[in-house]
């Protein structure tokens, strides 16, 4: 007996290019915001009717999505954004299921073996209104670039990065990442590596790495910071490796992404943190931008006599970088200090007494 088996056609997605839902033309991509800020989303403007729309890719964020998109829409006045109303002064708009990847919107939960949520918000203001911030509407948008497709390289694997983290071939892990941005998320997993030597590493790597991407996909890097910022405000989340990485990524552009410091530098109230962001606010320090943590400097004076050596020694390693002078005695006073701790200093992991890091920040301090 033979079966007869009916085959049953897929259902396609049927995808197609969005339309403004005000005046019903076609729309642009987003485009990329460099600049970027702890919630900063992708933007553009409508080119028929004026109406302005961000995009948040995952869907999660709308709040904050349609702040941002009023505020622009406002020219960046605040003042003015929080005097309009609702219906009367400005209008809301919204496309669901659309793909930033193929500026699609999707009829359909995935496409192309991805799961679609992304979520265009608008909002058109009245002509009164618009009439007064459009010029200023558009001169930022002129500004921006659009967001470039994602690279692949048939070379990329996750065990090439590792095996590259490990031999600690810095060249050879940014060339690959010129070739694949997947080379971040690679990287991201090594951050919760139980080998510290590893972790380390990793997190001079995404610095380095970081460097190359932010110059043609952004919102890699952007999309990294938040979500280890948004982690580790959740009293849950492990930081391990992220809080170190995420001062690297900082130190290594310090102008694109000095706003992520002062929520960065807010961990330093969390003892698990505390050692990491220590560490941080030296590199950043380190790497010529000690004004863009400057502030933390009296807190240094009060951790470098703290109970936890690894907390001294980092806390003395920054004031040697710092050049504080009237630190001296409190470094002195650690000269005979024999705990050992493990610090990644002058790129690598290293075991150096308290003792020692107080005798290099002395010579910092004497040679300022």
């Amino acid at each position: 007996m033979y079966l007869l088996i009916q085959k049953i056609p897929m259902k396609v997605p049927v995808a197609y290019i969005p339309k403004c839902p005000f005046c019903g033309e076609p729309i642009e991509p987003p485009k990329e915001v460099p600049s970027a800020r702890i919630l900063e989303f992708p933007r553009n403007v409508c080119k028929n009717c004026g109406a302005v729309y961000v995009y948040d890719a995952t869907g999660h964020n709308l709040g904050a999505a349609y702040v941002e998109a009023l505020v622009f829409a406002c020219d960046d006045d605040w003042d003015l954004a929080w005097q309009l109303l609702p219906e009367e002064d400005y209008l809301e708009g919204r496309i669901e299921h659309y793909d930033g990847v193929t500026h699609k919107v999707i009829q359909g939960n995935f496409y192309q073996e991805r799961y679609i949520r992304g979520v265009l918000l608008f909002i058109k203001l009245q002509e009164d209104i618009q009439e007064v911030t459009n010029e200023g509407v558009k001169k930022k948008i002129s500004s921006l670039t659009y967001s470039s497709t994602p690279k692949r390289s048939p070379r990329f694997s996750k065990k090439l990065v590792e095996e590259l983290v490990k031999e600690n071939n810095l060249e050879e892990l940014v060339n690959l990442a010129k070739e694949d941005t997947r080379v971040v998320t690679a990287l991201q997993r090594l951050l919760y590596s139980g080998d510290e030597q590893l972790r380390w590493r990793a997190i001079k790597a995404l610095g380095e790495v970081s460097k190359v991407i932010v110059k043609f996909k952004p919102s890699i890097v952007t999309k990294f910071l938040r979500n280890i910022i948004y982690a580790r405000s959740d009293s849950a989340a492990s930081s391990w490796g992220a809080i170190g990485a995420t001062a690297e990524i900082i130190s290594n552009n310090p102008e694109i992404y000095k706003n992520f410091i002062p929520p960065f530098v807010s961990f330093l109230i969390d003892q698990d943190s505390r050692k990491e962001v220590l560490w941080g606010i030296g590199r950043v320090a380190e790497r010529g931008r000690p004004d863009l943590v400057k502030k933390i400097i009296p807190a240094l004076y009060k951790l470098v006599t703290d109970e936890d050596p690894s907390i001294r020694g980092h806390a003395a390693w920054c004031l040697g970088i710092f050049k504080e002078k009237p630190a001296k005695p409190l470094l002195e006073d650690l000269l005979e200090d024999q705990h050992v701790i493990q610090i990644f200093i002058d790129g690598d992991l290293k075991k150096k007494t308290i003792s020692e890091l107080a005798r290099r920040a002395i010579h910092q301090i004497e040679d300022a």
